[in-house]
């Protein structure tokens, strides 16, 4: 079979592996194994990791299938949606299997994978992206990921909220931070909406437990103490 045959049927896949060759070429292991590193040295397929090749580029286009089950989120997928003006360095990638490597490095990209609970493992769909499925993030899990991860600073989650009020659906993003239980990040949440004109304090009232949470998670627990929310306000916003 030809190369230029081969590359063909392995441009339909977002990711294949050296099995996936060999039944293409119907060749042993040994003269497989010597074809893909003739690929790989003619710059024509690309490796991910250990016995994972593309011949795609793109790291966001072969995040969310690298590891099973596992979704593009965060800034990734803030940045899909044109909710900020901001470019990712990195593709992030939220997988509910345990993954020895947690950062790789493919086409000048960094792709970070963030290992989470089974009950956080929600909110995400399938997409069509150039032509493949992808996985990736609602845009309000995407946010409240941010917050839940600690990857997103509170006062730029903020600024995304401020910038994209009428875009996102804040039913939803207020129902996926009561879906994660996490009292703390309801709690700043509620703050923030506050700040933005939402009063959800009664429907959040069972969350906004006693002791005083800082509004910021990565700055000192100083700063004016907010009673509606028991929120240390650390940072402005």
């Amino acid at each position: 079979m030809k190369t230029a045959s081969v590359l063909k049927d392995l441009e339909k896949r977002i990711m294949f592996d050296m099995n996936a060759v060999r039944g293409i070429i119907k060749k042993d292991v040994p003269y497989t194994r010597l074809f893909l590193h003739r690929l790989r040295k003619s710059g024509n397929v690309f490796q991910i990791e250990r016995n994972k090749y593309t011949v795609h580029k793109d790291a966001f286009l072969i995040a969310s299938r690298i590891v099973w089950p596992s979704y593009i989120s965060m800034w990734s997928a803030i940045r899909f949606y044109n909710l900020t003006e901001q470019i990712p360095q990195s593709v992030w990638v939220v997988t509910a299997r345990k993954k020895r490597r947690k950062e790789i490095s493919f086409s000048n990209t960094k792709i970070v994978f963030v290992l989470t609970k089974p009950k956080y493992f929600f909110g995400f769909k399938k997409i069509d992206f150039r032509g493949f499925e992808i996985f990736i993030a609602e845009p309000e899990k995407s946010i409240i990921d941010g917050l839940l991860f600690r990857k997103i600073s509170v006062s730029e989650i903020f600024s995304i909220l401020k910038s994209n009020l009428r875009t996102l659906n804040i039913s939803r993003l207020l129902a996926y931070a009561i879906k994660t239980g996490n009292k703390a990040l309801i709690k700043r949440l509620g703050f923030l909406l506050d700040k933005l004109g939402f009063d959800y304090r009664d429907k959040l009232r069972k969350y906004i437990y006693h002791p005083y949470t800082p509004l910021e998670y990565n700055l000192p627990p100083r700063g004016k103490f907010n009673d509606k929310w028991r929120i240390i306000e650390n940072v402005k916003v």
